[in-house]
């Protein structure tokens, strides 16, 4: 079963994050900042990394810089999940690494047919 880390400072978005994804059978890690999530890759690298933007401590593009230069940092897809919605934003995450780009509020339609995009699961 594949390990999603969900990257988020909201508690709130977390949960129903996890709720989400274990529905589409996966199973899932929590991280509430950039720093949490850095350390956690550092220990066990998931599978799939489900990121926000803009967080304390580190924000979500200079962890996905800082995981792509990690051995094996390149190995996760990342799928940004963030109200930042605009172009610069957008290439910005693509350049640095980021595997598709979700905008918040979500939902299961839309997680599911992103992560069948990235080959995370069949439609």
């Amino acid at each position: 079963m594949s390990i999603c880390l969900v990257v988020d400072d909201s508690r709130v978005v977390r949960k129903v994050a996890r709720r989400i994804l274990e529905e589409l059978g996966f199973t899932c890690e929590e991280a509430e900042d950039g720093q949490v999530a850095y350390d956690y890759c550092a220990k066990a690298m998931p599978d799939i990394i489900l990121l926000d933007w803009n967080m304390p401590v580190m924000s979500g593009i200079e962890f996905l810089e800082k995981l792509r230069a990690m051995p094996s940092g390149t190995n996760p897809k990342v799928v940004f999940c963030t109200t930042e919605n605009d172009m610069n934003h957008i290439q910005r995450a693509m350049t640095a690494g980021a595997n598709e780009y979700i905008m918040k509020p979500f939902d299961t339609e839309i997680i599911k047919s992103k992560f069948i995009q990235i080959g995370l699961i069949e439609d």
